[in-house]
């Protein structure tokens, strides 16, 4: 009986050495078959047209810029995305959908919105362009077309009209300028300056 067993056992060992490789090779020639109609190059186009996009407007996404004034201030810019004027050099930058904050020293919150921003490093400046929105931490709204600030001192102006809503009312102007009192350099002013108009719009 033991005989028998042993025999049955031996047979059994000899046929898995047979029977588990020709199914090794019957799973691999299955798996190159059915893999015959897939083309792996129709992919290819896809991720070579968005490199070579890449490669003539190197561009970057979500930018963050950080830096702080020569007064104390601290300023940061991000966007949507921002695209270098000059790849060589990277002395600028130009961004979209941008948004910009300043906290002077004393505490008081400037935010900036705009469709778009070009920074110049070279001028230590960041001009906003396209429905810009500037909101002080005074309870000012102010709204223009483009302003500039500056990278190395607190100064936020407009490059032309604006038109803003405050505490006093509704005002119109030629130009608004934010930056240090000349008369208490700790302190921060926003003026507005040139045919300045105020609708009083008291409090209700």
């Amino acid at each position: 009986m033991v005989r028998a067993d042993r025999d049955l056992w031996t047979r059994t060992v000899g046929w898995l050495k047979v029977l588990l490789p020709l199914g090794a090779l019957v799973i691999l020639s299955l798996t190159f078959l059915l893999a015959r109609n897939i083309n792996p190059e129709d992919a290819i186009p896809y991720a070579e047209v968005d490199v070579e996009e890449r490669l003539r407007e190197p561009r970057m996404t979500a930018p963050v810029y950080s830096g702080t004034t020569d007064d104390g201030a601290s300023l940061r810019v991000t966007g949507d995305e921002a695209r270098p004027e000059d790849p060589a050099t990277g002395q600028g930058a130009t961004g979209r959908t941008v948004f910009g904050t300043l906290e002077t020293p004393d505490g008081a919150r400037t935010d900036l919105a705009a469709r778009m921003a070009e920074m110049d490093l070279s001028q230590q400046s960041v001009l906003f362009s396209g429905d810009v929105l500037l909101r002080h931490a005074q309870g000012y709204s102010v709204q223009s077309d483009e302003m500039v600030a500056r990278l190395d001192r607190t100064d936020v102006r407009s490059l032309g009209p604006v038109v803003a809503e405050g505490p006093p009312g509704q005002i119109t102007a030629d130009e608004m300028v934010l930056t240090q009192d000349a008369s208490r350099p700790d302190g921060y002013v926003l003026v507005f300056n040139g045919s300045v108009k105020l609708i009083y719009q008291p409090e209700r």
